[in-house]
């Protein structure tokens, strides 16, 4: 997201402006709302501010730190293992792995941020490292896309705050163009992956052979994501307007003309997937979130940075849109462009979190307010946002990469309004951050926000934007050492100066926007604001919109979250039939189905949101006997909570849903397989027993070590380097006896999870663990003891031991693709094993319908209209695409005939992936 300054208050905004374009700049024209919104609010005292701050500063050395001195040169950090992640050395996580290109990303990608926490000296010394070292001629395949946000824009940023501190006169004096001399080459490299018919750019590119040499292992690619394509620009027009080379805008707009000039007339909307070469949408779906969302961001952008009018009234155009057909407050939810009135999916991805920021710079305050309370209430239930979440609020997709596009909203709402409040939600999220991401080498994503367990995974973003947006949350003007207001953020959080709208503008302007639409000029005629128009004189007023979201997630109906015929149900019609409804013998229903497609356009509707629901109704009640993951996490030091594994549950014993969790030290069973009356009794009295998979059942292994005197168990698997990052997520059957004997937890963990507790025991001896159903809080009193240097001491004494047994623990990162991920240990779900197991694919980890823990039902008091919503997103995940329609509604064969186009659209929903 980004910030517009250079426009004083009162000074006319151009035409077609809208009237906020300064409504991100606080220090501009909203100084004096401020005084209005907060005057029901306690501000935050100037010592509180600093003292966050400061925290801040001390989790980025504490990020930045372990990536110099663990990982670099590598791209970025593994905070687990505590080593370098290497693309081609590690084992592949699919897409994930294209942003990497052994050009030190996370060094690069950080360079900005240094300057804005000011960490001059720092910086200094990353350029000359980045200079020395970083190579971009290299053998690999990257992504366009983050090649262009990550690595040119780092150089970019870097370049323009390395320009500024060197006419400051005191850093950088021997600075003479080296960064923006990488990013010029870094750029020619980039733009073979436009030679197409369309000018959209190709996905993939080797950064030493182009495209389509066979050297190259690229360029057959015929897809793209509408926003791998759309965001360009800024980068582009950039390295255009600081270099006078034109060529990189030129190619950057014409992406950009194409995209436009393919969108959906009738609804103003793109889709998701886009063919380069015939310019057909492949996904025909449209939102906000992923693979789309820094399209809109750079329309707006763009404007803002070339004066550009054409970028900004196409902005509007599809801002109308969105508002007219995704925008169902407080949520945002994906339709089809041909059929806008038609969801196209019942949850929500993360990266829809930039929106409210980005209606910031817009002007349009009150949706952003509501939206990101309403992701707030979300982070509230489950520490962070889920990667995907239903329109009920459940998890969809349990991970969590620490993705900062929610803290980049918070820290506009801030700007835009000055309501503490929202200073208020940023300590949450550094509380959160410290709590329950931090290990000792770092900060480690979520695996499963559910469980708390980890991924060995730190992007680089994480540097590039989560503590620049955190640490300006809470600065004051004073504290930052140049003007903040002088700048642009790409999406990528770097830093472009506003001054390169007036330079080497030899790019024609021609407006070509007015080809294709008529445009209504009425919402964007104003200039800048004044306080009453947008705080109504009510100090409240802020309080006012996010107070009723305040128990949506928990307690409260979501109102007006889908889009039906209120009329129709307020003059007497009969609501539309539900699939849990449907029953076959009724001659009512199946004249109701006989009319969908056929009477009317509100009919096919129906028809569609009834084959959507069949659809998820077979797929919930496959999944009822599935249980969610548990987690195992080691509390004893130098632990005290930092590192949680993800754990498989069983189909016997003490269930840790709904019973208080077991704790308690940890010991090996004799014999280890715990196959027979265990020797070592004495060893595992009123402990947890480890015990190894294979040749006995899992209830008798259970039954021994119970005898024995445990108190729980963990199973650790024989397939050695299994992992649960790459293989569906294990379940443990009983052995088709009664089961009620075994009254103590049982958990499974794969090869290289296990590993790291038995490092831990040969490294420490005295290992206590938490067996529970998801990770608590850690244990403050315990890390207290410590004194400040022996804390450190102990964190580098773990992490040296975690990295020395980094040749055995090789952690992959769950990103991966599902299929991946279902495919890659098949092993360790073989038939043959004595072990009798249920599996769970990864995407059914994440999301549960037996999660009562963490579910609060929708309640009576929702109106019927409501209560449709509740019915329509009964299931978290979508159904098998592999399975064929026509089995899932065998009775209704004849009626899908004439249905082949909508049955497409959802075929392709239902391989829907971020």
């Amino acid at each position: 997201m980004s910030e517009a300054g250079g426009r004083g208050c009162g000074s006319p905004v151009p035409q077609r402006a809208p009237w906020s374009l300064v409504a991100a700049t606080a220090a501009i024209c909203l100084v004096s709302a401020t005084s209005v919104w907060t005057a029901g609010a306690e501000p935050m005292s100037r010592e509180e501010k600093q003292k966050l701050g400061n925290q801040v500063l001390e989790m980025f050395d504490h990020a930045y730190g372990n990536y110099m001195e663990h990982a670099y040169p590598a791209d970025e950090l593994m905070p687990l293992t505590c080593r370098g992640r290497v693309r081609g050395q590690e084992p592949s996580r699919g897409d994930v792995d294209d942003a990497l290109g052994k050009f030190s990303l996370t060094l690069i990608d950080s360079l900005d941020t240094l300057v804005v926490l000011n960490k001059t000296k720092e910086f200094e010394d990353a350029v000359r490292k980045v200079l020395r070292d970083v190579n971009l001629d290299n053998d690999v395949v990257v992504s366009v896309f983050e090649t262009n946000i990550r690595v040119l824009g780092g150089l970019l940023g870097g370049h323009s705050l390395a320009i500024m501190l060197k006419e400051k006169g005191e850093y950088m004096q021997w600075y003479n163009d080296e960064l923006l001399q990488m990013a010029k080459q870094l750029g020619y490299k980039l733009l073979p992956a436009f030679n197409t018919t369309s000018g959209l750019p190709y996905p993939r590119i080797n950064l030493k052979f182009g495209i389509r040499k066979p050297e190259a292992r690229t360029g057959t690619e015929t897809d793209t994501c509408t926003a791998c394509a759309g965001t360009l620009i800024l980068e582009f027009a950039a390295l255009s307007r600081f270099t006078g080379a034109t060529i990189f805008e030129e190619y950057a707009r014409k992406a950009l003309d194409f995209l436009w000039e393919k969108r959906q007339r009738s609804s103003n909307l793109v889709g998701v997937t886009i063919n380069i070469h015939t310019g057909d949408w492949v996904r025909k779906d449209s939102g906000v979130g992923a693979g789309i969302d820094s399209y809109y961001e750079y329309l707006l952008k763009a404007y803002v940075l070339l004066g550009d009018d054409s970028f900004l009234e196409r902005f509007n155009t599809h801002y109308d849109a969105i508002m007219r057909y995704i925008s169902q407050p407080p949520l945002l939810l994906d339709v089809h462009i041909h059929k806008p009135m038609l969801n196209a999916r019942t949850w929500m991805d993360a990266l829809l979190a930039f929106f409210p920021g980005l209606q910031v710079l817009k002007g349009d305050i009150r949706p952003a307010i509501e939206t990101h309370e309403m992701l707030y209430q979300v982070i509230k239930k489950h520490n962070f946002l889920p990667e995907a979440f239903t329109t009920d609020f459940r998890v969809h997709w349990a991970q969590h990469p620490l993705r900062p596009e929610f803290a980049e909203s918070t820290y506009f709402l801030y700007k835009a309004t000055g309501d503490p409040y929202y200073l208020e939600v940023g300590k949450t999220l550094i509380e959160n951050l410290n709590k329950y991401a931090r290990v000792p080498c770092g900060f480690a994503a979520m695996k499963d926000v559910r469980t708390g367990s980890h991924e060995d995974r730190m992007d680089s973003f994480f540097l590039a934007e989560m503590f620049k947006y955190l640490y300006l949350l809470f600065a004051d003007k004073e504290d930052i050492i140049f003007d903040i207001e002088d700048y642009i953020f790409t999406t990528e959080a770097h830093l472009l100066p506003l001054w390169l709208s007036t330079t080497n503008q030899s790019i024609s302007k021609k407006n070509t926007t007015s080809e294709y639409t008529e445009l209504d000029d009425s919402n964007f005629d104003w200039t800048c604001p004044n306080t009453q128009i947008l705080f109504p004189n009510d100090p409240l007023y802020a309080q006012s919109i996010r107070e009723p979201l305040k128990n949506v997630v928990d307690k409260s109906c979501p109102r007006g979250i889908i889009r039906v015929r209120e009329e129709s149900f307020r003059s007497g019609a009969k609501p539309p039939l539900r699939a849990r409804d449907f029953m076959a013998t009724n001659p009512e229903h199946l004249e109701i189905l006989k009319k969908m497609g056929a009477a009317s356009s509100i009919d096919a509707e129906d028809g569609l949101r009834f084959m959507q629901e069949m659809i998820e109704l077979s797929s919930q009640q496959q999944k009822e006997q599935q249980l969610p993951p548990r987690a195992v996490q080691i509390v004893s030091h130098p632990f005290f909570g930092r590192v949680v594994l993800t754990a498989g549950p069983a189909q016997f014993g003490l269930d840790l849903s709904r019973h208080k969790e077991t704790r308690g030290f940890v010991a090996s069973s004799k014999p280890y397989n715990g196959c027979s009356e265990l020797t070592n009794p004495e060893a595992v009295m009123g402990k947890i027993a480890l015990i190894q998979r294979g040749q006995c059942m899992f209830a008798e292994k259970a039954r021994n070590i119970q005898n024995a005197g445990a108190i729980g168990g963990i199973v650790i698997d024989d397939n050695e380097g299994s992992s649960s990052d790459t293989a569906p997520l294990f379940q443990m059957a009983g052995d088709g006896k009664d089961t009620d004997d075994i009254k103590i937890p049982m958990l499974f963990l794969f090869s290289k999870e296990g590993s790291i507790i038995l490092d831990a025991i040969r490294e420490y001896e005295e290992v206590e663990v938490l067996l529970s159903d998801k990770a608590k809080d850690r244990d403050p009193e315990m890390e207290n003891e410590e004194q400040p240097s022996s804390e450190n001491d102990s964190q580098n004494q773990s992490a040296e031991q975690i990295s020395s047994s980094s040749q055995e623990v090789d952690l992959v990162d769950q990103e991966s693709s599902e299929e991946n991920s279902l495919n890659s240990h098949p092993e360790a779900l073989s038939p043959a094993d004595m072990d009798n197991a249920a599996s769970i694919s990864p995407s059914e980890q994440t999301s549960n319908p037996t999660e009562n823990h963490e579910t609060t039902n929708l309640n009576g008091e929702c109106t019927d209209l409501d209560n449709q919503l509740q019915e329509q997103s009964e299931t978290e995940e979508d159904s098998n695409p592999n399975v064929s329609w026509g089995k899932k509604v065998q009775p209704i064969d004849s009626i899908l005939a004439d249905w082949n186009e909508d049955i497409e659209a959802f075929e392709m929903m239902e391989k829907d992936e971020l």
